[in-house]
């Protein structure tokens, strides 16, 4: 794992891979909406091998500028970490059509644009003889199986269509020698997972980069938390 690019990158989990990544001596690209705030990620830029690129992967007009700005670079690794929550305890009978379409779009249909953009330099990658490997940032919440408390609708739906669609993904890219996995981080001490949560990031990120480097083509399409359990889908 050389050349990877890490999709949501300016803070908690993604700032926390780059970091990770670049003391292994791996060559980073991370995307942030506004390259202009990327104040810790700039100062490592000035002196590593991290290149900052725009995308907000909720537009397809930025999407689009960064597919074009990827055209000429190797990537071999992607760990796609943005997303967003939505709206927070919202019952049956007050769930918001507009919010819950954004949540839809950023957490489900995003990623695979994103993703599909990015075929032709992880397939020269493949065809390189390189390991090439997709990975996606999902929740244990996206569970069907496992949901035993109820709400969360527009998080839940988001994370489980995810997965739904990144199991497709890893089936169709078999044949490019293309490896794809749904990673859940555990409940994290991020902006997202709040300060009562039990696991920090280095120990989340070091997990799934355990998991990244030891995936297989025999494993894709596999869910499994940062520790390297199994979850039920």
């Amino acid at each position: 794992m050389k050349d990877v690019l890490v999709i949501g990158a300016n803070r908690g989990l993604g700032l926390g891979f780059v970091e990770a990544l670049l003391a292994r001596g791996c060559r980073v690209v991370a995307t942030v909406r506004e390259p202009m705030h990327a104040g810790m990620l700039t100062k490592r830029a000035a002196t590593e091998p991290l290149e900052i690129l725009a995308l907000d992967v909720g537009k397809a007009e930025s999407r689009e500028r960064f597919h074009r700005d990827m055209a000429p670079r190797t990537i071999d690794t992607v760990i796609h970490n943005a997303g967003i929550y939505g709206p927070r305890g919202l019952p049956v009978g007050d769930l918001p059509e507009d919010a819950w379409m954004e949540v839809l779009h950023i957490d489900t249909v995003a990623p695979l644009l994103t993703a599909q953009g990015l075929l032709p330099q992880m397939r020269a990658s493949a065809s390189a003889g390189k390991k090439t490997s997709f990975h996606f940032l999902t929740s244990l919440m996206g569970s069907v199986g496992d949901n035993g408390s109820g709400g969360s609708y527009l998080y839940r739906s988001a994370k489980a269509g995810l997965n739904a669609a990144v199991r497709s993904l890893s089936i169709d890219l078999a044949s490019d020698n293309i490896a794809v996995q749904l990673l859940h981080p555990g409940w994290v001490r991020t902006g997202m997972g709040g300060e009562n949560a039990p696991i920090d990031i280095p120990t989340s990120v070091a997990g799934m980069i355990e998991r990244i480097e030891e995936l297989s083509l025999a494993e894709s399409g596999r869910f499994v938390d940062y520790t390297g359990k199994a979850l039920p889908w």
